[in-house]
């Protein structure tokens, strides 16, 4: 996406989409700085020449997410997936959103939909997995998990402890 940007920035002229990618560029530099408020100020300004610029609105929604803004960058990230269904930021933090917020059959979805359009990152897949895993859906979790490995072996995959009722205990496998 940087790259992109930086691309786009040698298309000279004084159009309203170079002005929305000059605040986009001033608010990505901002970001990167640790400067929030004149992120989103640069952001806003890029939004009012080019209204729906999906880069800036889906930034407003990394900065509301960090901020724990959940609602508001649900909503921005929501927005950014209505100009691009396969902006695949905007899917896989919207996915961690809905997650978080407990809707988890959801964020799966979602996961699938960022599979789709990212079939080989390692973390869509390992996220998928471990929902899937802790939702009872052990054997497609576990595919999901070996995906993730096979794409990344350095990805680190929590061991699964199967949850149990309360005063049970689990069954120690029997020796062979």
């Amino acid at each position: 996406m940087v790259a992109l940007v930086v691309l786009m920035t040698g298309c000279g002229g004084g159009s309203e989409g170079q002005k929305a990618l000059d605040e986009l560029n001033a608010g990505l530099a901002s970001s990167s700085q640790g400067k929030t408020d004149e992120a989103v100020a640069h952001y806003k300004a890029c939004l009012k020449h080019e209204p729906l610029n999906q880069f800036c609105i889906y930034n407003l929604g990394v900065i509301a997410q960090n901020a724990g803004r959940a609602f508001e960058a649900e909503n921005d990230y929501r927005l950014a997936l209505l100009i691009d269904p396969e902006f695949p930021s905007a899917l896989f933090n919207l996915a961690i959103v809905r997650t978080d917020a407990g809707s988890i059959s959801e964020a799966m979805d979602i996961y699938r939909r960022y599979i789709d359009v990212r079939p080989d990152d390692a973390s869509g897949h390992l996220n998928l997995g471990l929902l899937l895993r802790a939702n009872g859906q052990v054997e497609e979790g576990a595919l999901e998990l070996a995906k993730a490995k096979a794409l990344d072996p350095n990805v680190s995959i929590p061991t699964f402890q199967p949850e149990t009722t309360a005063g049970s205990t689990p069954v120690e496998p029997s020796p062979s």
